[in-house]
């Protein structure tokens, strides 16, 4: 029941003495491509879209750095934190002064008295870091992130067990690996080292909270949000727009210093406001997109700031040969931008479901035939100009474990339609014969329904037919998450540069809700990614990586893959604008310039 009223529409609007009266507010206006996020509760969030609108409002300890996404930096820490024993052991210490906002200091619908013991507002501690990583492991929250955290703080594991068991959950019972040292200082211990936890500190799902406003919004804190970030939230009509201000008390945080940008970069004079205290503007407004047509129209209309180029909509903006933009483009004062997303775009199988799932020799043989029907140059080509990557295995081009030249050995990789025949006759189904139609869900926006009628035509040609069911982004992520999708579409963007991030999409225990859609499960699969945790990069984890991703490429859990390179156009009165979908906290060095508007 505590996702009663997701599709309400939510409002607050917050009292305009947050602007001079004198002075015209700076709006930007972006948009969000599909119909936006489920929820706006971080240990809800497992979407590019929960995490591009959450991460505007909350913080996480660490972040990634607007000039080199694949670094990190601290956020709400003085420092990046140190660690005396190899990475056992992790030394915290935040920022002083970093204050959560109060809802109630501005007029909305809502309003009742102050939620911080009668305050407007008070700093972070470390009390509230412990807290929200807490929140990762309470049933209540469906444990849909808890993938990220398990296994690995001292303690956590036995404290989400003994707290679910119990009564009421108890946030103030100790977790082992939690020592606070003082307001600001703290220390985690691991069970072991694992090398990706540094990164996971990075990620969306760890934004900390206050659990004074969990506790007075209870199940409607999902549209609720209460956080320390460089925007506070206004209001939200889901699937439509959101719309936030900025935090009249947010901490210290500055725009890159010039010696940190690239001499390119400085080219494009997006070093300007080095030094500045963001956020620049006054307002931020999202628009969400389902279709991508309404979003490149408002885009060439001036209306929003920047916009991915849909890839039918390529060659009205781009050159597709040399991928210039075009004079045209140029001459409206329009600027282009391109980056090669960490990127895994699959047609994934529901490993429970009793058509598609199984590991017997049949079951396998039916996801190899239909892996080998599947022409992807053909949907690159056609929906992707060209642009894309494909390539074998789950780990995208530049990181370890992805194969010389995109290519392993053992790969069903289509078009191989012989073989594919061959593989249904295996799995029983000669051209066909005797298999019912295959539920297939998938994102009704941007050209889905003509990739999907694509993958249709394909699948056609060795008796494979689909029972199709298009839905709202938000729709499939449910579905997919409660197992009802036999096979499945959408991508994965890695959340940190390192092909551990992909291999965990496939470990049995992150089985749905969590990460591992697949919901895939093979011991010695399992066996395997808990070793790499621990280890550092270097030759021997590579060929573990490698010996991962050969095991995937037999057992077919998914058909793939591609890896996109992102095309953008900024319209002239976005200024700071370096796109990146790497992370999406880099809002707040936006500015604009509305003498520069059409």
């Amino acid at each position: 029941m505590r996702r009663i009223g997701h599709s309400l529409i939510i409002s607050g609007v917050l009292c305009s003495v947050l602007a001079a009266p004198a002075m015209a507010q700076k709006v930007l206006q972006l948009p969000i491509r599909t119909d936006g996020p489920k929820s706006l509760d971080p240990v809800e969030g497992s979407t590019t879209y929960d995490n591009m609108a959450c991460v505007q409002i909350y913080e996480t300890l660490l972040t990634n750095k607007y000039t080199d996404p694949l670094k990190y930096e601290p956020l709400l820490l003085t420092e990046m934190p140190t660690s005396p024993d190899n990475g056992k052991t992790w030394h915290f210490h935040l920022k002083p002064g970093v204050l959560f906002y109060d809802p109630y200091t501005y007029p909305n619908e809502f309003a009742k008295e102050p939620i911080f013991d009668g305050s407007r507002t008070r700093a972070i501690t470390a009390d509230d870091v412990f807290y929200s990583l807490k929140r990762l492991a309470d049933e209540e929250y469906e444990l849909e992130n808890w993938w990220l955290v398990k296994d690995t703080i001292l303690g956590f594991n036995e404290f989400k067990d003994e707290q679910n068991a119990a009564a009421e959950f108890d946030y103030s019972a100790p977790v082992e690996g939690f020592r606070k040292i003082s307001d600001l200082e703290f220390e985690i211990e691991l069970t072991q080292p694992v090398y990706r936890f540094n990164y996971v500190l990075g990620m969306f799902q760890t934004s900390i909270v206050a659990h004074e406003a969990v506790d007075t919004f209870g199940d409607d804190f999902f549209r609720h949000p209460v956080g320390t970030g460089p925007f506070v939230f206004e209001s939200w009509t889901p699937k439509k727009d959101m719309a936030l201000v900025a935090n009249p008390k947010y901490h210290d945080v500055y725009y890159p210093a010039r010696d940190e940008w690239s001499s390119e970069d400085r080219r494009r004079r997006l070093h300007r406001p080095a030094g500045k205290q963001v956020p620049f503007v006054d307002r931020l407004e999202f628009m969400m997109f389902p279709q991508d047509q309404p979003m490149w129209l408002e885009f060439q209309a001036g209306n929003i700031g920047y916009t991915q180029v849909p890839d039918e909509f390529f060659p009205q903006a781009f050159d597709k040969r040399t991928k210039e933009l075009l004079p045209d483009q140029s001459a409206r004062g329009v600027s282009g931008h391109s980056d090669r997303l960490l990127d895994f775009i699959f047609r994934g199988f529901n490993m429970e479901d009793p058509v598609v799932g199984g590991y017997g020799e049949k079951a396998k043989a039916l996801r190899q035939a239909i892996s080998l029907a599947m022409d992807l140059n053909e949907f690159n080509e056609t929906f992707y100009s060209g642009l894309n990557v494909v390539y074998d295995g789950p780990i995208p081009p530049g990181l370890d474990g992805h194969p010389e030249d995109g290519r392993a050995a053992g790969a069903y990789q289509g078009p191989n339609l012989a073989l594919a025949r061959q593989k249904m006759n295996e799995a029983g189904y000669p051209n066909g014969e005797g298999l019912a139609p295959i539920k297939y869900l998938a994102n009704r926006g941007g050209n889905s329904p003509e990739q999907t009628e694509l993958m249709e035509r394909q699948l056609a040609r060795i008796g494979v037919r689909l029972d199709v069911q298009l839905v709202d982004f938000s729709t499939l992520i449910e579905s997919v998450n409660k197992k009802n999708a036999p096979i499945f579409s959408f991508a994965w963007s890695s959340d940190y540069p390192d092909g551990e991030n992909n291999l965990a999409l496939f470990y049995g225990p992150n089985e749905a809700p969590g990460a591992n859609h697949y919901n895939y499960k093979r011991a010695e699969y399992d066996a395997l990614y808990e070793r790499i945790l621990t280890m550092s990069p270097g030759e021997e984890r590579t060929a573990i990586y490698e010996q991962m991703r050969d095991m995937l490429l037999e057992d077919v859990p998914y058909i793939g893959s591609m890896a996109r390179e992102r095309h953008y156009t900024i319209n002239e009165w976005l200024l700071n604008c370096r796109p990146t979908e790497r992370y999406y906290s880099w809002f707040k060095f936006l500015d604009v310039d509305d003498s520069k508007r059409r």
